[in-house]
Formats: C-alpha cells, sequence, structure tokens
C-alpha cells in the first residue's frame, strides 16, 4: 500500500498537480454535475390565492468545467453563493440568467398569485402586435374609471392624447385609465382584447398565467415568478416597451394641460443600476410586486419579485440580489490556493 501511495504521490509531482487540489476539483466537478442534473418538474394549479401549490423551480446556476485556474477556482465551490446568503423579503423571486436561461436564485418560483399593474406588460405587447397608428388620438371615457378600487387618476373623462402617450403613461407611471383605454380602443374591443392576452401567455409558455383585466386591477389576473420571466424576455424585444419603461420622467400635455410623471421604479434612474426594462405593481391582495431586466454583475438578467411588503422591500431586496451578485462575481475572479497548486502556481504568502 506505502509504494502504490508512493508512486501516485510521484506521478503528481511529476505533472505538477497537488493531490488535494485534484481531489477538490473533481468532488466540485461531481457536486456540480448532480445539482446541474436536478430538476423538478412538478406542475402548480392556477389559483387565485398566495396559498398557491410552490412545486416548480427553476434551473440551477450554469457552471463552466474548463480546467484554467479560473475554471478550476469555480468548480472547487458553487458558481455562485450559497443562496442562505441571500436574504430576500418578498413571498416570492426569481432571477435568471437571460442568456443562458438558467435560474441564479429562485424562492416560491412556481407559487400562483395576483401580479397587480405588471400586467400591463402584457397589455403593452398586445397593442404594438397590432400594428397601431400610435400617434392616433384616444379619449378617456366613463367606461375607463376605476370603480373596483377607486384609484385616482390626473386623466380626467374627455382627456384626448396619443396612442403613444397612452403607452407611455401605463408603463412608466402605471396609468390605470390609459392602459384601459388603451384595450377598449383596441380591434373588437375589450373582449378581443382580453382573448387576446390569454393566447399570447399561452404562446409563450406561461401556463400558470390568466388575465381578465389590462391594468391587473383585479387580482383575477395571476401568474407565477417562473412565468413572469418569460414574460419579461418577451417584452424586452419590443425597444418602445424598453424606452418607455425606463423612462424615468416625462411632462406630457393633455388637453393643454402640462402634467409632470415620474417613473414607479426609482432605480431606473440610478447610476448603481443599468435597467433594460421595468416595471411595478401593487394592489392590496398582491403587495408591492416589480420585475427587471438589468445587467448586473457583467451578466444580463431577469428579476421578478412578488407580494412583498413594505413600500421599499421589492427595492430594497433588489439591491441585496445586486450587492451578493457582485460580491460573488468578484470572489469568483480571485484563485483558490488549491486552482494555484492545479496550475503549479506559488500562492501568495
Amino acid at each position: 500500500m506505502w509504494i502504490r501511495l508512493k508512486r501516485t504521490l510521484l506521478l503528481a509531482a511529476m505533472l505538477g498537480v497537488g493531490v488535494t487540489a485534484v481531489d477538490a476539483t473533481q468532488a466540485a466537478e461531481k457536486k456540480t454535475t448532480k445539482s446541474v442534473a436536478h430538476k423538478h418538474k412538478a406542475k402548480s394549479t392556477v389559483a387565485h390565492s398566495k396559498s398557491a401549490a410552490l412545486s416548480r423551480h427553476g434551473k440551477p446556476a450554469h457552471l463552466a468545467k474548463k480546467k484554467s485556474a479560473s475554471m478550476v477556482a469555480s468548480a472547487s465551490s458553487s458558481a455562485w453563493k450559497e443562496t442562505q446568503d441571500l436574504a430576500v423579503r418578498s413571498g416570492s423571486a426569481l432571477v435568471v440568467d437571460q442568456a443562458a436561461g438558467d435560474a441564479i436564485f429562485h424562492k416560491n418560483a412556481s407559487a400562483v398569485m395576483p401580479i397587480a399593474s405588471i400586467t400591463k406588460l402584457m397589455t403593452a405587447m398586445v397593442v404594438l402586435d397590432s400594428a397601431p397608428n400610435l400617434q392616433a388620438h384616444l379619449t378617456i371615457a366613463e367606461d375607463d374609471v376605476d370603480t373596483l378600487r377607486g384609484s385616482r387618476s390626473r386623466l380626467h373623462v374627455g382627456s384626448v392624447m396619443s396612442r403613444e402617450v397612452a403607452l407611455l403613461l401605463a408603463l412608466m407611471s402605471s396609468e390605470n385609465r390609459a392602459a384601459h383605454a388603451l384595450a377598449r380602443n383596441y380591434p373588437g374591443g375589450m373582449p378581443a382584447f382580453i382573448a387576446e392576452m390569454n393566447l399570447k401567455a399561452q404562446a409563450l409558455g406561461m401556463r400558470d398565467t390568466h388575465f381578465e383585466d389590462p391594468t391587473g386591477l383585479t387580482s383575477s389576473n395571476v401568474s407565477t415568478a417562473n412565468d413572469l420571466v418569460k414574460m419579461v424576455v418577451a417584452a424586452y424585444r419590443y425597444p418602445l416597451i424598453r424606452e418607455f419603461t425606463t423612462t424615468s420622467e416625462a411632462t406630457v400635455d393633455v388637453a393643454g394641460r402640462e402634467l409632470a410623471y415620474r417613473n414607479t421604479n426609482p432605480l431606473v434612474k440610478s447610476a448603481a443600476w443599468d435597467v433594460g426594462l421595468s416595471k411595478t405593481g401593487y394592489i392590496h391582495e398582491a403587495g408591492k410586486c416589480l420585475v427587471m431586466q438589468a445587467r448586473v454583475a457583467d451578466k444580463p438578467v431577469v428579476i421578478v419579485l412578488l407580494d412583498s411588503a413594505g413600500k421599499q422591500t421589492r427595492v430594497g431586496d433588489a439591491n441585496r440580489i445586486k450587492r451578493w451578485m457582485e460580491s460573488t462575481h468578484a470572489a469568483r475572479k480571485v484563485p483558490t490556493h488549491a486552482a494555484l497548486l492545479a496550475e503549479n502556481v506559488r500562492p501568495p504568502s
């Protein structure tokens, strides 16, 4: 036995590879392969409450297996820090690598719950899919007034604006009357519009999503974080949606009145963030919601945060996710002791 061990040690020395480093790398790669192979495939059922099934999860983070010093460093630990290092307070959350489609973080991602004004991303896509005249005028009617929750609006009945302005206000400042007017003026009217919203959801593979109105004021508009990632990725393909959802503020002329509006997501004007698409939402049943496409730690990601309690929780969660990803990314750039041994490099003293 001693002779075999001595030969093994001698061979390792000749190859310039420490036995400990090889063992650590092989163990890490075995753990990585097992992690990547493990997927949850249970289906959740559409429900109208927050206690729906929590069975489906996103894919685990993608891990490369090249054996350069940096890649061995990655193999010696998981691609991202253990998720217990990230305290997300939202009831449901999902962070997905937009390029690879892999989940970086997930929490109750298959929970079916109301999505409030996140709905307006689907509203905008259905409007734009019909190739409408964006300069055509729309008039706010009595039918556009929110009688369900009595939400306020500075768009008085009789106000006239272009379809483009209505789309801007619906996406940037979540204007409910503007969103309702857009749907009401769709070919075939409101019934045709709602039907098209659900057809598009099915086409995008949003199996646990259902729409009953274009604003999100009803709690019957439900989805999951898993499904909403698909919707955000689809909405990101529309240049006008990207532009309008990330406009920090705008002044519009409505019936001779200059009205100033601001984006409901303060992160779009933060110098620390590179946001490519954004939408917020809130009704009592849904809590505070936020979906974003952004570049974080040199990676394009989609972030979904649902059922956040408190005025700042969704923004706080987004910032916590960003710091967590950036600190992990920075840590991955530093070669580990095992990686340096694998490259036959003397570690710093």
